[in-house]
Parts: C-alpha cells; sequence; structure tokens
C-alpha cells in the first residue's frame, strides 16, 4: 500500500525513512486539470473551507479490511474484501453477514504486512455473469496475481501474475474497470526502499505500473488480450500491458463516473505523498517515481535522458503527521452534491486527514481539509448511488461517510510574484467572524519545492509543505471585520503553486477570489 514512502503505518512495512535533496534537472511538466464537460456543473457550491466530512460506523468485526465494492444487481449490498483472503457482504438493513461470499484464505499468501487480498473489481455485466476480479499475492511465493472468479463455487482463475518474491511491501492491488470497458490494475514497484530494481522507469517490467487488459477474451497463449491502443504495443523492450509508468505503489486509483478521469493516490517514499490527475484515455504517462518523488529529484541516477514527466497535481508532507496517501474517489451522490458534487476525496493511513480537491473553473484545483476520517482507513468505496463508505485496517470497521456546511470565519486573500528559483507570497488575513481572535496561528500548505526563507509580518515556521505564521506582538489579536498583513519571501523547485488549505487556529479560511 505504499508508494513513495515505506515507512511510519502499522498497514505499510516500516522502512527507514530516507531523504534526498533536490538536483539540478528540469521539473515535471504541471498536470492540468483535465477538462470535462462537467466542469461548469461542478462549480458555484459553496467552498470547501465551508464543508466538513464525518463518518458514522455501520460495520464492525472486520479482519483488516482493504476494499470495498458495491454490485449493480438491485441488492443494496457491498462487498467488502478482508486481507487474510475473505469477502464478506454488507446490507444496510441486516448489517454484515456471518458467512463470506468467498474464503481463498488457502490460496493466499497474507504473511507479510502488505501482502494479503488486496483489490476486487465487479464484472461490467456482474448482475448476470457472476463474477469479479481479485488482485491477491499468491501461495506460495507471494507473486501478485490477478484471477477472475466466478460465485458458482468454482477456482480462481489466474490470468496473470507478476513475480514479487524479494519484498512483502509495494504490491499494488487497486482494480477497477475503466470507462472504456477495460480493466485496470495498479502493480508496485517491487518493494525495498529506493526502488532497487528501478522498476518505475522500466517498461520492460510490470512493476512499478498500471496496467489496461481486456478479460472479456484470451489471446493465443494470455488468459486475456492487450488492447491495440495500448501505449507501448509494439515497442521494443516493452511490455503492452503497461498504461502508465513511474509510479511507486498507487495503492488506491479510481475513475469519476462523470467524465472518466483518473485519480491516483500514490504513496511515497517519506518526502511526498501525491496525487495525480489524468484526462480519460491519457496514457504513457511517466509519473516520475523514482527519478522524481512529488516535484523533487528523489535519484537523479534514475532518471533517464529525454524523459518527460507529469507533475502531480497535490502533495503533501508525511511530517505533519501523515504516511502513507489513500486515495479516494470523486463524489457523485446525491445526498451531498450541494456540497462536494464533483469533488475528490482522500486520506491518510496515519494522520487521517480528510483532503478534498475539485475543479476551480480554471484549470486548477480548489483544496481545503475538511475533517478527519476513522484511524487507519485503507480504502475508499461508493454505493451505486454514489454515497461513499470507508473501511479501516484496525480494529476493522465500515464506516458511512456524510457532509455539512460549517461557517468560516476568516478568509484569505492572496497574491505572489515568482522569478527565477524565487517567490513572494503576500497574504492578507480578516476576521469574518463576531469575536477577536487572539495570539492568532494562521496554517498553510506550500507546493512541493517550495522553502520559505523569510517573512513578515508573523513568525514562519516550515516543515515539509507545512507552513505556521504566528502573529507578532503588535497584531497579535484581530478583531471583527479587521484584517492583517503578512507575506513570505521563498525559493521554488519549478512549482510556483499558491498555498492551500489556509486555517485560522484550527478552523478553514475561505480563499478570497481574486
Amino acid at each position: 500500500m505504499s508508494r513513495r514512502r515505506s515507512s511510519l503505518s502499522g498497514l505499510l512495512l516500516a522502512l527507514a525513512l530516507l531523504l534526498f535533496s533536490p538536483a539540478a534537472t528540469a521539473a515535471p511538466a504541471p498536470a492540468p486539470n483535465p477538462a470535462s464537460a462537467t466542469e461548469a456543473a461542478d462549480t458555484g457550491r459553496v467552498p470547501l473551507a465551508e464543508v466538513t466530512a464525518t463518518t458514522t460506523q455501520v460495520a464492525s468485526g472486520l479482519r483488516r479490511p482493504t476494499a470495498v465494492v458495491a454490485p449493480d444487481d438491485g441488492t443494496d449490498r457491498l462487498f467488502v474484501v478482508e486481507k487474510p483472503g475473505r469477502v464478506r457482504v454488507y446490507h444496510p438493513e441486516t448489517g454484515l453477514a456471518e458467512e463470506p461470499l468467498l474464503d481463498l484464505t488457502s490460496r493466499i499468501d497474507s504473511s507479510a504486512n502488505e501482502r494479503g487480498l488486496l483489490g476486487i473489481a465487479l464484472a461490467p455485466d456482474f448482475a448476470e455473469s457472476q463474477e469479479l476480479y481479485l488482485a491477491y499475492t499468491a501461495l506460495p511465493d507471494g507473486a501478485v496475481t490477478l484471477a477472475r472468479q466466478r460465485l458458482d463455487g468454482s477456482d480462481p482463475e489466474v490470468l496473470l501474475s507478476q513475480e514479487h518474491a524479494e519484498y512483502g511491501n509495494h504490491n499494488g492491488g487497486q482494480l477497477a474497470f475503466g470507462p472504456d470497458g477495460y480493466l485496470y490494475w495498479a502493480i508496485g514497484d517491487g518493494g525495498g526502499s529506493g526502488d532497487p530494481f528501478r522498476s518505475g522507469q522500466r517498461l520492460d517490467t510490470l512493476l512499478g505500473k498500471i496496467l489496461r487488459l481486456d478479460v472479456s477474451r484470451s489471446c493465443g497463449d494470455l488468459a486475456y488480450c492487450v488492447p491495440k491502443d495500448n501505449p507501448f504495443v509494439g515497442k521494443e523492450g516493452a511490455r503492452g500491458e503497461i498504461w502508465l509508468y513511474g509510479v511507486r505503489n498507487p495503492w488506491r486509483f479510481s475513475f469519476d463516473r462523470a467524465d472518466g478521469s483518473l485519480w491516483i493516490g500514490d504513496v511515497g517514499q517519506g518526502r511526498w505523498e501525491e496525487i495525480d490527475h489524468l484526462a480519460r484515455g491519457e496514457g504513457g504517462k511517466n509519473l516520475g517515481w523514482s527519478c522524481y518523488e512529488g516535484w523533487e529529484v528523489f535519484d537523479e541516477t534514475h532518471c533517464l535522458p529525454g524523459e518527460k514527466h507529469t507533475a502531480p497535481v497535490f502533495t503533501y508532507s508525511p511530517y505533519t503527521g501523515g504516511c502513507s496517501v489513500i486515495g479516494g474517489t470523486v463524489y457523485r451522490g446525491k445526498e451531498y452534491a450541494d456540497l462536494v458534487g464533483g469533488t475528490y476525496l482522500a486520506t491518510d493511513y496515519c494522520s487521517n486527514t480528510v483532503w478534498a480537491l475539485r475543479s476551480d473553473g480554471e484549470g486548477g484545483y480548489e483544496q481545503a481539509e475538511i475533517g478527519e476520517m476513522p484511524t487507519q482507513v485503507t480504502s475508499f468505496g461508493a454505493t451505486v448511488d454514489g454515497e461513499l463508505y470507508v473501511v479501516n485496517d484496525l480494529p476493522g470497521g465500515l464506516h458511512r461517510v456524510s457532509f455539512d456546511k460549517r461557517t468560516s470565519t476568516c478568509r484569505v486573500a492572496y497574491s505572489g510574484n515568482a522569478w527565477g528559483t524565487g517567490l513572494k507570497g503576500e497574504i492578507t488575513l480578516t476576521n469574518t467572524g463576531t469575536t477577536p481572535v487572539s495570539d492568532w496561528q494562521l496554517a498553510f500548505n506550500v507546493a512541493g519545492g517550495q522553502s520559505v526563507s523569510s517573512g513578515w509580518g508573523a513568525t514562519f515556521t516550515q516543515k515539509g509543505n507545512a507552513v505556521t505564521a504566528d502573529g507578532a506582538s503588535y497584531n497579535g489579536t484581530i478583531e471583527p471585520g479587521e484584517s492583517v498583513e503578512l507575506g513570505y519571501l521563498a525559493g521554488h523547485a519549478g512549482n510556483t503553486s499558491p498555498p492551500t488549505g489556509f486555517a485560522l487556529n484550527g478552523g478553514n479560511c475561505v480563499v478570497a477570489d481574486d
């Protein structure tokens, strides 16, 4: 489940934290917000700073759940995957069934912390075919395996197996059918620390990749077919199954139901966790690992000449309490459409923070921290109607996700000026509440590669990409309706994006329109 970092989590195998300084190399190209016909409909709602996410536990007693999916068969059921090798059934009226839908524990290698039954996808015609697809580490050697399973008592049919014996971590495991009807499968870089096999940048291995497969038929000796329009079909020395490369361990990815775009949560080595967003059909991209980690060069010796890297759309530093990003999904339900319709939600296994990202209508993203999940969430899932659930690892529960509106009591206006490798950021902070704010602290996140060197109007402290600005003695109290001016100088590594996630004394601030 860990991509760029192999440390700091119970579910993720703890490894040594490695820090690397940025090297002199061209920064990856910024990833634009994939345009879609739904963008106009996804703007104009309440600011994300005024949204809060909460959860309600609806089931307990699960053994290290790793995934949750909903069959579109009129039953309102959820299927919950357990790491040891079982698939359980939950119904909102009757709860968690005692008898599992499937029990494959005799076939699953769950010996290591990140091995086990890791992913599930239901066939597009599941209601008729009763077929589903599973990703797991198989006995006896821990090979990462894709299998088709029918609910008729038959044995699973292995479709594809990738050797993964040397290390127990970075197995990937996410499965999802894309809007094109093909099955996508994420496999980690092979484990260990620092991509010892250099898998991320190699095209001759399935490690460190997201694959795209036609599982509706077989071709020759293969139990599946490679789509002819896969980006590396016919390229000498490359595996045709590859759709995307340069990933460390994309534990969870998802497709937006509305526009078919692909969101990827890729776990970091120890310096940056990242989220990537690619338009529908945008295959062949190099997401950077293990040349890059986030926006920064991780290992210059792993950078191949002439390669173009696609940058993440969001990064955060684990120094603020996180350890492994848990990629989520775009909310497309009805109950909370006025609050978070078209909004992508993600969390972190250790910090439990909920991040929300959605189109700002100008090719960028509105971003905010909007609450906390239960401890150690491992996966998001959505009902047929688009309402969200999460599962958490220990103690093993299923939780329904809800959203509400809250009133923000602060507003931030930001202006920036960048040059060469430097930038200046100026902030106007306004108290929009009804009571004075004393001993104030403004917290925000700067983009990957930005390093604050000095400031005015406040005392600035930076850890990773998290910055705090503590009010000075002369402006330590902000009266209702009043504003304070502050600013900073920073260096950057190519990403000059404005800061995000402003919070005053722990409460989210609305960011003023330009």
